[in-house]
């Protein structure tokens, strides 16, 4: 079945339609907490975790069972500006070794048990290089957006979008910069290992791509900004949001890509958690603005979906515990 827009316009609007979690199964799910062989309260974060994913799923007894990791890979044009340290043949060679089970996504997504597709998108016909003009047309923005949506399986219970693409860590500090303002030196890092000099070059990079683009709404500056791989992770997010399949932000590109579907339609994002805050500087100033407070935090600046996918562990133990825990009644404990 084709994706149900055509156009950014049919995808703005259908942002604007998302359903909103099942509040009778997050009552459900806080009800049953409260009955568990634990003090209250007792499992921190892992009992609020608990409650959104049962919301989403609509059961407030739910269990993880069919997570899912989509890498999608993209080429920028802005690497002839020098902002990697990597050559953008890269990209199709991590493709491969991806497809190959070489990758660390591969390992991970096989320690949680989540399928692991990887959707690679026109990796010989690079975007537009952002720092002159823009990357994709609306309609190149569209069908990037469309290949995201088709890759979400409708059958998974938990969504990781990861990525790969050299030179789109300068994509997501543009986005960012484009949405919440600051400076370039703000958002700009160190990306696959830039030095000083490097770091530099890249953020001027980047104020001279906003300036280039002076997009406005979430999805122009997608469209202006990001590269095909964002573009689809925000299709995937959008797509597992009508399908009610929670999602797990991994780093710094990906939370950007999202970004611009909450910049677009405020709320867009709430079947969303942060998994993680990486080392890319600018991953924590973009879950501040955008309210998310991150599962874990453990120095990861890979990409991939790798934070993410740690972070689908965090969620299965969650379920886990809540599911599966016996009530002080169901025990013969006393103090229930």
């Amino acid at each position: 079945m084709p994706a149900p827009f055509a156009t950014l316009a049919e995808f703005a609007a259908l942002l604007r339609d998302l359903p909103g979690p099942d509040r009778a199964a997050i009552a459900t799910a806080r009800a049953r907490d409260a009955t568990l062989t634990k003090p209250p309260g007792a499992l921190g974060r892992l009992e609020e975790v608990a409650a959104w994913y049962c919301g989403w799923r609509g059961d407030g007894r739910a269990q993880v069972c069919a997570p899912q990791v989509v890498v999608f890979a993209g080429n920028h044009g802005v690497v002839a500006q020098g902002v990697s340290a990597f050559p953008v043949a890269v990209t199709a060679q991590m493709v491969a070794n991806f497809n190959a089970g070489g990758a660390a996504v591969n390992q991970l997504a096989g320690v949680v048990g989540a399928r692991l597709d990887v959707v690679a998108l026109d990796l010989d016909r690079p975007t537009g290089d952002i720092a002159t003009g823009p990357a994709m047309s609306g309609a190149d923005c569209v069908a990037a957006l469309a290949a995201g949506w088709d890759a979400v399986a409708p059958e998974a219970d938990l969504f990781v979008a990861g990525e790969m693409g050299i030179g789109n860590t300068t994509s997501a500090a543009a986005i960012a910069l484009a949405l919440y303002g600051g400076a370039a030196a703000d958002w700009a890092g160190r990306g696959t290992g830039l030095d000083d000099a490097g770091l530099a070059h890249k953020a001027q990079v980047v104020g001279r791509a906003v300036a280039a683009n002076p997009a406005r709404g979430g999805l122009e500056v997608l469209a202006a900004l990001g590269g095909r791989e964002l573009a689809a992770m925000a299709g995937a997010i959008a797509r597992a949001r009508t399908l009610r399949i929670p999602v797990l932000l991994d780093g710094f590109i990906c939370t950007a890509a999202a970004a611009c579907l909450e910049a677009e339609a405020p709320g867009a994002l709430d079947h969303a958690l942060a998994a993680h805050v990486s080392a890319e500087p600018g991953h924590a100033r973009l879950l501040e603005r955008l309210g998310k407070v991150p599962l874990l935090s453990l120095g990861l600046r890979l990409g991939e979906g790798s934070g993410a996918v740690l972070g689908v562990g965090v969620v299965q133990a969650a379920l886990a515990c809540h599911s599966g825990m016996a009530s002080f009644a169901e025990a013969g404990v006393s103090g229930g």
